[in-house]
């Protein structure tokens, strides 16, 4: 198949989307595709171009340099002065029409414009076959206040907590109900970033001030402690759980893509009745959302063994440290026959 493996953009994870993207690329050349690995951002060129299906023919990739994941966030406005058009488009130029001309996107994109299902509704405009959850699915997923919203109604354990927005005129009333030690956290982030354990009340105005340097709209949620896990979800089935113990500190941004930064245990060690019920809450809460493609599940369990679903990702990284390339392959799924399964099950989905 001619693949356009799509990552990058303008988020907080674009060096994250890359690296995804990368290794995706990779496998699915390595598994006889025709394969384009695009900046959704960048684009190809330096204006609109009239292009044809022998440009999947080449070998090299556009505008491709990987980064190295060091636990430092992208700086988002630089990559915006980089661009040669500097037009106000999200979409780089002909980054529409070469996804166009492919049999399918393989969507590597993660974070905002990428999981929050705009350019998903935009393919489906389109006519655009793509990988992964669909926009509305997506944009509940994006949105963490939402995506308590609807796990609650399904029956899924999630941490107490509330929505707070940068210059609602009651923020102090909503942060004196605030109990400690709480959670603060980007509505709408990723991959940790902006996020904060604050133990006590004073040190709550400078976990505010990160997450609102990131957002307008933050969630602050009663912290729990204990072990965290990971389950993913493909077609409505759970994968083994996968445990993951940060060396040090939480599982922030560094620790999630930093070689050696924590300890992943798959499956893990826990009691066979728990193993039951957290991936019976990971199927129930893709199904609540409609992830009917794949998605991973991110559940904390604390010392009295309740299990509490903190968010869901419907475009799991694919990076070397990545949690569902590790799920999978305790089922003997390797990493290129898991990106291909991923891409036959969405087509399958969207009747292509």
């Amino acid at each position: 198949m001619n693949i356009v493996v799509l990552c990058g953009g303008l988020s907080t994870e674009r060096n994250v989307s890359l690296v995804t993207g990368n290794n995706v690329a990779k496998a699915l050349r390595e598994n006889g595709h025709n394969v384009i690995m695009l900046d959704v951002f960048m684009g190809h060129g330096d204006c609109e171009q009239t292009l044809d299906a022998s440009i999947f023919n080449q070998t090299e990739d556009f505008n491709m340099e990987i980064p190295v994941l060091n636990g430092i966030a992208p700086d988002l406005d630089a990559i915006r002065a980089s661009r040669a058009d500097q037009s106000k488009c999200f979409f780089g130029p002909n980054v529409i029409q070469i996804c166009r001309l492919a049999d399918v996107v393989f969507m590597a994109l993660h974070g905002s414009n990428g999981e929050d299902g705009r350019i998903q509704a935009t393919f489906d405009l389109f006519g655009i076959p793509y990988t992964g959850s669909d926009y509305i699915s997506s944009a509940i997923s994006m949105n963490k206040d939402t995506t308590k919203t609807y796990l609650a109604a399904a029956g899924v354990p999630i941490p107490g907590g509330i929505r707070v927005d940068k210059n609602q005129a009651d923020l102090a009333e909503q942060l004196a109900t605030i109990k400690y030690p709480c959670v603060v956290k980007p509505v709408c982030g990723g991959s940790s970033i902006g996020v904060s354990i604050v133990e006590k009340q004073e040190d709550l105005q400078a976990a505010l001030d990160e997450a609102f340097s990131w957002e307008d709209t933050i969630v602050i949620e009663d912290y729990v402690g204990g072990r965290e896990f990971s389950v993913g979800v493909i077609e409505g089935r759970a994968l083994p759980i996968i445990e993951i113990a940060p060396v040090k500190g939480f599982y922030d941004y560094k620790n999630k893509y930093a070689a050696g930064s924590a300890v992943e245990t798959c499956p893990a060690e826990i009691p066979a009745d728990k193993t039951k019920e957290m991936q019976h809450y990971a199927e129930l809460a893709a199904k609540a959302i409609g992830l009917d493609t794949y998605a991973r599940i991110d559940f904390l369990m604390n010392p009295a063994g309740e299990i509490n679903c903190l968010e869901v990702n419907t475009l799991p990284g694919m990076t070397p440290t990545s949690l569902l390339p590790q799920e999978a392959a305790v089922e003997g799924v390797n990493y290129n026959e898991l990106c291909d399964k991923l891409i036959q099950i969405s087509l399958e989905k969207r009747g292509c």
